[in-house]
């Protein structure tokens, strides 16, 4: 009795561990308020076996360049500007010009470098390419080829050849081939007006105008950095001043650099500025009611191509890799098309939004999805494991093998979801 009394008590606490909520989260860990900006985690990987006598043949994956700096310039230089103005009218205080200092110097390390790789992006990829080789070593045995493309950005090219060399290294027999081409965007990085006019809808914009007004708040911010009030509500756009810095403050993980910029907001801040970037990335590129829950489809191309090439590289007899390189704005979507555990939740609560359904666990930097195929001698019988940034997921399909279902069920849950969507 005095055992099963402990065993209780321990599974209640780590079901109480594993139930924080999103405010818990990033309250211990302020870097997941970053979003889509937030560093790919080290992360303890749960590494469920086999079924008896099955051994991964092929893997095929889609993932987002790694750590980079911010894209549009004006991120680096609107701050720069509105607070060098201030400056020369004398109301910034301590903590302002303190604040210009260190933005003046971000800009200064990311002159010309907008939308770059960093080199924690590049480590990030050789570190799921060794994790991918040692995870499933079957694959990559031989001269087993690998085909890896990438979007025709730099970024994604240069994280596809951190994990190419990476692979290389430890295999110098693979034979690589590399691509880069707008041939492939179709299906690597599609973007139509169908899917942009439902997030510009009148309901859609409303719902989120009124979301921002109730969590961006941004008078403590403005009176620690200016002495006078009065210039803030003339001179300066209160709301585009706190985001600015709030992005400077998250994309700072993504350097080898001591600077910080997270001490200027309190934690709840942070958490409201999260809850704005979940809400809007649900929106647009989520199931979200409000936009129909088509947004998802936006990368039917790709789960398309992703079930083509299994079928292709399943009849044969070597072992094959499949690599494809691109952005988190396809990541998420196909996460959620995919229905991979809570990605396709769905509510038109906004409020409620953040109990299920956190955008930092789907597509932080270099974030990834992997399809691990399966097979036994003298069995067709296929497997197939999907992984979200190398953790185990579950399947919108019925299987007693779970995290390993079965390749005929997954791909015609998944063909029947595209015929329906396309009609």
């Amino acid at each position: 009795m005095r055992r099963l009394i402990l065993l209780f008590f321990c599974c209640c606490l780590t079901l109480g561990i594993s139930a924080q909520t999103a405010k818990e989260e990033i309250f211990e860990n302020i870097h997941l308020s970053a979003a889509n900006h937030y560093a790919y985690p080290d992360l303890d990987f749960k590494k469920t076996p086999p079924p008896s006598g099955y051994k991964p043949f092929y893997l095929s994956h889609y993932a987002r360049h790694g750590s980079r700096y911010r894209v549009n310039p004006n991120d680096y230089k609107e701050p720069l500007r509105i607070l060098c103005e201030a400056e020369k009218d004398g109301t910034l205080t301590e903590l302002g010009k303190k604040t210009l200092n260190l933005i003046d110097s971000l800009a200064r390390m990311a002159k010309d470098r907008y939308g770059e790789l960093t080199p924690l992006g590049a480590r990030q990829h050789r570190g799921i390419a060794k994790r991918m080789y040692e995870n499933f070593p079957e694959v990559f045995q031989g001269v087993a080829a690998v085909d890896a493309r990438s979007t025709v950005v730099i970024r994604c090219i240069l994280s596809m050849m951190a994990e190419c060399l990476q692979l290389q290294s430890m295999n110098p027999k693979l034979q690589i081939k590399n691509d880069a081409s707008y041939y492939d965007m179709y299906y690597m990085n599609n973007e139509d007006d169908y899917f942009r006019k439902q997030r510009k809808t009148d309901e859609v914009l409303a719902v989120k105008e009124a979301f921002r007004k109730e969590h961006l708040h941004p008078e403590r911010l403005m009176k620690s950095l200016f002495n006078s009030q009065d210039y803030v509500k003339w001179k300066v756009d209160a709301d585009k001043l706190m985001s600015y810095l709030f992005e400077l403050a998250v994309i700072m993980q993504n350097h080898d650099t001591d600077i910080e910029l997270y001490s200027l907001f309190t934690k709840e801040e942070c958490y409201d500025m999260w809850l704005l970037n979940n809400a809007n990335w649900y929106i647009d590129y989520g199931p979200s009611p409000l936009t129909k829950g088509k947004m998802p489809y936006l990368e039917a191309n790709l789960l398309e191509n992703i079930l083509n090439t299994a079928d292709t590289c399943i009849v044969k007899k070597e072992n094959n890799v499949t690599l494809r390189f691109g952005h988190e704005s396809c990541v998420l979507p196909l996460a959620c098309l995919l229905e991979l555990g809570d990605c396709a939740y769905q509510t038109t609560d906004l409020n409620s939004l953040a109990e299920v359904w956190r955008n930092y666990k789907i597509f932080p930097m270099a974030c990834n999805i992997q399809f691990v195929f399966y097979r036994k001698k003298g069995s067709d019988d296929i497997l197939v494991k999907v992984l979200l940034n190398e953790q185990e997921m579950k399947l919108p399909v019925e299987s007693t093998l779970a995290p390993y279902y079965h390749w005929k069920d997954v791909e015609t849950y998944y063909r029947n979801k595209l015929a329906a969507f396309r009609k």
